[in-house]
Order: C-alpha cells, then structure tokens, then sequence
C-alpha cells in the first residue's frame, strides 16, 4: 500500500471537516406572527423585523428584539460530537507512540517518503500553517465579513492557541519521542499540524455561513501542512494526525465556551425598556413630582 499515512491523514481531516458542516446546519423555523388573531386583535403586538440565516429575530410595538439566534449558541449543551472524530486522532498518535504495530507504519511511511523519492527539505511549512489564520484578517479587511467582528474572532483565535500549544508542549515534555531526523526528542504531537488546523478550523467557523469553500481551502492549507512536516522528516505519520486533532478540538472548544464567556463576564446591557424617572412638574401654578417606572 503506497503512502498509508498520507491517505489516512487527508481522510481523516476531510472527514472532521464534513462532519463539521453537516453538523452546523441549522433547520429554518417559520412563525406566524399574531397567531390565533385576526386584524385589530393585538394589533402592535408582534410584527416581523428581519431573517437572517433562516432564524427570525423580532420586535414589539415597544422595539424590544430577541435574537433566537444568540440564545440558541448561548444555551447551546456542550457538542460532544464535534469532537469525536478529534479525539479519535489523538488517541491514535497517543496510542502510536508506545505501540509497536503502529510504529511500524510510522517507519513504512517515512522509508516511502525517504527512501523511494530521495529529497531536499523544503521548509514552506513554516509559513503555511499561518495561512488560514492569515486569510481570515485578509478577506474581512477586503470586505467579506465572517461570523464575528475583529475583537472578537481575535479573542477566539487566542483561546484556541492557548488551548492547542498548552497541550502540544506539555504532551512533548511526556512523550519524549524522537523526531525521524535524531534532532531532538520534541517529536509528538506535531505542533506546526496543530496550529494549521487551529487557523483552518478557525476559517471553517468564521465563514460557513458565506460559502463551504473557505472551510475547504483552509483544511487543504492545513493537510498540506502536516504532509510537509513527514516530507521534511520532522515528525512521524502519528505525530500529524495527532497534531490535526488537537488543533480542530481547540478551535472547537474555543467558539463553544466564548459566548459562555461573554454571558459571565461581559458588560450586561441595560434593558431600554426598563426605566425609573423622577422628575419635578409643574402644572396649573403647582408643583410637584413625577414618577415613572416601565416593566
């Protein structure tokens, strides 16, 4: 079998991104406003402000909105399978490391790549792992918008990398695994795998709602990433695909708990309609005072 590690890693990557999108999508929900009432029933009661996304938000004749869409991701249970397919690649490499079966695909894979097709390193894996990340700044800033404003996706994306570098660098120190070149023993998981799948998954979020094509683009970004770290012999076959999961369930994790964040942390809104005046009047050569409370 040519290549087994390569193939393996492009369908499991593909994979997580599939199921990343079927998962996404949200089924339209359609409301009748003044249900159960003819005209002059309620007659400012409901009325239909926009749809975005297929999921209404509405108003009342006191201009309060609710946003199905925000109290959906806020009371959103944690998706656990979302996170399957991640766990199931890093439990591979972890498994890899000490099993000798598994080892032994690691050297097949590298003695096809280093043997079969002798080669210089070619070290553009450096720069490419930024590329989803850095396409995400790029087209907002040429005015295709993403899910979230700058500060925000910004705050997202350093959650995602404390999450994937914390556990890269700490999971180094406990492998101690040898790289395939001897340089040193930092070889499992790949961290430059983890951060392209961080920056692809990351697109894949922030532009799901524009075209799947941008979830596509940054997930070949990302498996070319992680094939050139085995083609420049910088890490076993294992090495990747666990370095792929850590970086999708950081990403993962890191859009479920911000709108958590925001709710606890965050600056809470004032209700507009909710207000308490106390003014003085005059009327009719008296004076007074005046009091004023909405619900």
């Amino acid at each position: 079998m040519k290549r087994p590690a390569a193939v393996v890693l492009f369908v499991l990557c593909f994979c997580a991104l599939g199921h990343a999108q079927v998962s996404d999508t949200i089924k339209e929900v359609s409301v009748t406003p003044g249900w159960g009432s003819g005209p002059g029933v309620f007659p400012h009661r409901t009325t239909f402000l926009q749809q975005r996304d297929t999921v209404p938000v509405w108003t009342d004749s006191l201009h309060r909105r609710y946003d199905w869409q925000k109290a959906a991701v806020l009371n959103r249970p944690f998706p656990v399978q979302s996170f399957i397919l991640p766990a199931a690649m890093i439990a591979y490499g972890v498994t890899a490391v000490h099993n000798g079966t598994l080892q032994k695909l690691n050297s097949s894979a590298k003695e096809e790549i280093w043997s079969d097709i002798p080669h210089k390193p070619f070290p553009i894996d450096n720069y490419l792992m930024f590329t989803p990340t850095l396409a995400v700044y790029a087209l907002n800033a040429a005015g295709i918008h993403g899910e979230h404003d700058f500060k925000d996706r910004t705050i997202i994306l350093l959650m995602a990398n404390i999450f994937a570098n914390g556990t890269v660098f700490s999971v180094k120190n406990w492998s101690h695994e040898l790289r395939p070149d001897g340089s040193n023993y930092q070889s499992f998981p790949s961290g430059h795998t983890a951060e392209a799948f961080v920056g692809a998954e990351f697109m894949r979020e922030e532009y799901k709602d524009v075209s799947p094509w941008y979830g596509f683009a940054g997930y070949a970004a990302a498996t070319a990433t992680g094939l050139l770290r085995m083609y420049n012999d910088k890490h076993w076959a294992s090495d990747v695909v666990a370095g792929a999961g850590v970086g999708i369930a950081s990403a993962r994790l890191a859009y479920w708990l911000y709108p958590k964040m925001q709710r606890l942390f965050g600056k809470k809104e004032k209700d507009p309609e909710k207000v308490t005046v106390l003014m003085p009047t005059y009327q009719s050569g008296t004076f007074g005072l005046a009091y004023v409370k909405t619900f």
